[in-house]
């Protein structure tokens, strides 16, 4: 038979079936199909799918049942897209460390883990969502943010993000989402992006996203280092005492250094310099005793006090504020050894959401439910079969004792004949544990209402937190978030996207809408509308689908702001010592003192590779200026020296590196005639050549020529990461 192409089914023509079989079958489905016009969804069995929005659930807040074959099968499909990579998070890096618990955890937990001065093992993966393993560390996009507890429990696996809130409600949207912000099928571009048709064509279509696009489009997206990321459980748990009372929390994980962030210039330009920065980052941070540290908290809430708020905590796009809730801290992880092999440890680690111990418990989370069924469905297929617990990175330290046997690569050699229970072939072992014995138990949570897929009017608040979110950022950081969504939404190529987002952002903020239209040459305002989520009628009253307001909520939280919540901390900062041969010996030495007395690492950059020389002093150079950039390094400092200097004045890639690092706001320090290079260098940078020396170079700039305190001085400069002021035009120190 000849190998005859097919013809498109983009458009119908009449003789679109022309070159099929003609059967009784074939002629019913064909009338079907024309008589739908081909453009309803279905099941992979032809079931048209009258909600796909929703999942199946036991009232519209209730639990998603195991009923949902639809969702099952969506997600079970979408599981198994990719082998052997991670469909999501394929691109991670990770260590092993220990959870050090504090004790206050045990009154509102029985979880064995939290009592006082108990010590866990960890195992902890950071990762990427949307790029494949092969992209960029640098990509503007969520943290994955792991941790495998191996309690004397059993495993428990808390698997978050470095944001607090997701782009969904309901599981069932999930591999939408995932969809739409990985590369667009036709031509697998672009990669680890966001900035495209498809990804801002869900949002804008699926407001409920709005929350997240701010922390997306935030400085939370590109940080500094995988050391200096919040993580978060995104969803309300339960954890529950041993008197049996169950308490809400949200968990949290505070970096011991400070949370902070680079400017998207640096994450495009360290994309190209070093695209394994934030690994590379970790693994050498470990590896010289820099170790990374959060401390664990949660935030509680009493079960008599679940609706007092104005949002539904079981809502995944929204966050309880700092601000009514404090966090309570219960412990410190710290990650102290690097893995031995990447592939046996850190790529087949097999995180699951629903491997937990007793004291926690989930709650009725559309998108934790659906996560339960989904995590363990990817693990299965991604490696190989069920026995995925059996590999050393994935083993419980407590024992694994069941009825459980074969499947693909077991490596348990069961002994006896009883592999069932109850049984008295094998004395009847092993028994139930009961409660009292350590058994896990569910917390008896009442659920009781119809089968239906629906979503709860407590979910419909769709900007509210969004607008928090924005209105608690700092000027600096609100302007990079403009910037960052003017550059993502000129990356659309469809008009009708780009407007229908700016609608979307005026119900955000009017500034922020406005800004962004201007860029795209959008006029503005747009008419404010209602909310523009599919599952919302289109004449529906807008108040009427906003959840009851039972308690005020503030108009910002400084808990959202990096700026805001700055730990001043030179330690572990990479800092470039840029010299050449005839260096002044006596300025670079009290510097990078001063640096290592402060946990700095001071690194020596050269024109040469090899070593330099002072005339009697040599230096071994650590990087040659040529293989690095400024954008590698937290802070500069230019030593004096007249032939150091007259060889950093001809290289051109000398002069950027000062500028750079002026306009990425990092810390500078000159001494000698160091201090005429980088003043000629930022002249050449764009800075007008009447420089006003007094205004630029000054401690509150961030550009220390100080003489007598040099060291000290530039030490407190690069303890405040940045000197973000730099970038507000009005005010600029020129």
């Amino acid at each position: 038979m000849p190998n005859t192409p097919k013809k498109s089914t983009a458009h119908k023509g009449k003789d679109q079936h022309a070159a099929q079989p003609t059967n009784a079958k074939t002629e019913q489905l064909e009338q079907f199909q024309v008589e739908a016009d081909g453009e309803y969804l279905t099941s992979n069995q032809g079931v048209r799918i009258n909600d796909n929005q929703n999942s199946l659930k036991a009232g519209s807040r209730g639990p998603t049942l195991l009923e949902d074959f639809l969702m099952r099968e969506k997600i079970t499909h979408f599981d198994h897209e990719r082998i052997p990579e991670r469909v999501v998070h394929a691109r991670g890096v990770g260590a092993h460390g220990v959870f050090q618990s504090y004790g206050t955890g045990a009154s509102i937990c029985k979880a064995a883990f939290l009592k006082k001065n108990v010590e866990t093992p960890v195992f902890v993966r950071f990762s990427t969502v949307a790029g494949s393993r092969g992209s960029s560390d640098l990509a503007r996009d969520v943290r994955g943010f792991a941790v495998k507890m191996y309690t004397q429990e059993g495993v428990f696996d808390l698997v978050g993000n470095n944001m607090p809130v997701f782009f969904i409600q309901d599981a069932i949207k999930f591999p939408d989402f995932i969809h739409a912000v990985k590369p667009e099928p036709h031509n697998e571009i672009p990669q680890a992006q966001s900035a495209h048709d498809t990804f801002w064509d869900f949002v804008s279509l699926s407001t409920e996203a709005t929350h997240m696009i701010m922390w997306v489009m935030s400085d939370r997206a590109i940080p500094r280092s995988l050391r200096m990321i919040e993580g978060f459980g995104v969803h309300t748990f339960r954890l529950i005492d041993e008197e049996g009372v169950a308490r809400f929390v949200k968990f949290h994980w505070k970096p011991v250094l400070g949370v902070n962030s680079i400017l998207w210039d640096e994450a495009l330009k360290i994309s190209g310099k070093d695209p394994d920065f934030h690994r590379r980052d970790l693994f050498e941070a470990i590896d010289c005793g820099d170790f990374a540290e959060w401390e664990l908290g949660v935030q509680v809430v009493e079960e008599k006090d679940e609706f007092k708020f104005e949002f539904d905590l079981l809502d995944p796009t929204k966050l309880i504020p700092e601000e009514l809730v404090p966090i309570q801290m219960l412990g410190k992880m710290t990650l102290n050894r690097n893995p031995e092999n990447y592939f046996a440890e850190t790529e087949q680690v097999a995180f699951c959401i629903s491997h937990i111990v007793p004291g926690i418990d989930f709650t009725n989370d559309p998108l934790l439910q659906g996560r339960l069924f989904s995590y363990l469905d990817t693990q299965l297929k991604r490696l190989g079969g069920p026995n995925f617990h059996e590999i050393p990175i994935n083993k419980s330290l407590a024992p694994v004792v069941n009825n459980q046997r074969d499947g693909h690569m077991r490596q348990t050699i069961a002994k006896g004949i009883a592999s069932y229970e109850p049984n008295t072939t094998g004395g009847g072992c092993p028994f139930q544990a009961g409660a009292m014995k350590g058994g896990f138990t569910s917390f008896p949570a009442e659920t009781a209402g119809p089968k239906i897929r629906d979503r709860s009017e407590s979910f419909l608040d769709h900007f509210s937190q969004a607008t928090m979110f924005y209105n608690s950022q700092t000027d600096v950081e609100k302007e990079h978030i403009i910037e960052a969504l003017q550059f993502e939404l000129a990356k659309c190529d469809t008009p009708a996207i780009r407007e229908r987002m700016v609608g979307v952002l005026q119900q955000v903020d009017n500034t922020l809408a406005t800004r962004v239209a201007e860029e795209l040459g959008i006029a503005t305002p747009v008419k404010k509308s209602g909310p523009l989520n599919q599952a919302i009628p289109a004449d529906a009253d807008e108040k009427s689908y906003q959840p009851t307001h039972k308690k005020p909520k503030p108009a910002t939280s400084d808990a959202l702001s990096i700026i805001k919540n700055l730990k001043p901390s030179a330690v572990s900062r990479k800092v470039a010592i840029l010299a050449a041969d005839g260096f002044d010996n006596a300025s670079l030495m009290e510097v990078v003192n001063a640096l290592k007395a402060a946990g700095a690492h001071p690194k020596i950059v050269s024109p040469k590779a090899g070593t330099i020389s002072s005339g009697k002093h040599e230096l071994t150079v650590d990087y040659r200026l040529k293989t690095v950039g400024s954008v590698l390094f937290d802070a500069v400092f230019i030593p004096g020296g007249a032939a150091s200097i007259e060889t950093l004045m001809s290289e051109a890639a000398a002069v950027l590196f000062v500028n750079e690092s002026y306009m990425h706001c990092k810390a500078i320090a000159a001494s000698g005639e160091g201090v005429d290079f980088v003043k000629s260098s930022l002249v050449k940078g764009g800075l007008p050549a009447d420089l006003p020396v007094k205004k630029v170079f000054t401690q509150k700039n961030g550009v220390v020529i100080d003489e007598a305190k040099l060291g000290d001085n530039f030490v407190a400069a690069i303890s405040e990461h940045r000197v973000w002021d730099r970038l507000m035009k009005d005010k600029i120190a020129v």
